[in-house]
């Protein structure tokens, strides 16, 4: 099933793949130019919005948000568009373990609350809604995702950096492969509920399967070094970028990943993208 999607934030990771992942599926693809269109006039005869509007660095989210949250919900109310929604893991709080749309939320930073009250929103509207949620990303074009920035920010070094503990879960999530998701989720959208908690599993790795995963890649050894925290706690009070990533640290040592039940019920043909080729796209 094909149809028109409207893609926000169609410059950033998810956005950028979606609207590929759409076009090779043969729907139309429209990519909205926030500070040009508008939003309900461009949603009018769109079967789906994909919203992948997201601040960049975290910039003001409890103010920019909820006003993006109700902008979209309005402009599906008015085009009667499903709307899908990159999810993620904030609102599950520091309680390892296998996460699942059954899973309690227990936010503990302010950024989980924040992703918590919006998709309460979103539930709440009336508006087909589905959140497709992942784990941190990893994009094949190294725009600002966990692995480059992290993972491998030494990587020229032979240095594979350290977040958390080596032999902690992590939920992560190849963004073609989640586009690709949202995709037949959409040609679904008629079988699904009004609001849909996808938990999107993805890979689930330890820094230590990344290393040896990229040491066997690479046919050479490759050392751990710890992420600079220190410098990040140092240079919060001046440096919003630091300031945010440092009230999500807690992920890096809670140990987690996702379910991949209920997606497998939708699609049960889907596949992800094999490791070792995620860890060589990650590559530079």
């Amino acid at each position: 099933m094909s149809g028109t999607v409207l893609i926000l934030g169609a410059s950033g990771k998810f956005g950028r793949h979606s609207a590929l992942a759409f076009e090779e599926a043969g729907w139309t693809v429209k990519r909205f130019q926030r500070g040009k269109d508008n939003l309900e006039d461009a949603a009018q005869g769109c079967d789906v919005i994909l919203n992948g509007f997201n601040p960049p660095n975290y910039h003001d989210w409890k103010t920019i948000l909820p006003q993006i949250t109700r902008e979209v919900i309005g402009a599906a109310r008015a085009s009667g568009a499903a709307v899908i929604l990159p999810g993620n893991v904030y609102h599950f709080g520091d309680q390892g373990g296998v996460w699942s749309a059954r899973t309690p939320a227990n936010p503990v930073s302010r950024k989980g609350q924040i992703r918590l009250t919006m998709e309460r929103d979103y539930a709440q509207s009336g508006v087909q809604t589905i959140v497709l949620r992942a784990g941190n990303a990893i994009d094949p074009d190294r725009q600002g995702c966990v692995m480059s920035l992290i993972y491998l920010r030494e990587i020229a070094k032979n240095r594979i950096t350290l977040p958390g503990p080596a032999e902690t879960r992590q939920a992560l999530c190849f963004v073609p492969d989640w586009a690709r998701a949202a995709v037949a989720l959409a040609g679904k959208r008629h079988e699904l509920s009004q609001f849909e908690d996808i938990p999107f599993e993805g890979h689930t790795l330890t820094a230590q399967e990344i290393k040896s995963g990229l040491e066997r890649i690479l046919q050479r050894d490759l050392q751990f070094v710890r992420f600079p925290w220190w410098m990040f706690s140092l240079t919060a009070p001046f440096w919003e970028l630091a300031r945010e990533l440092k009230e999500m640290r807690y992920l890096w040592n809670t140990d987690h990943a996702l379910s991949g039940e209920r997606l497998q019920e939708v699609l049960p043909d889907f596949t992800v993208t094999p490791l070792d080729d995620v860890l060589r796209s990650s590559l530079p």
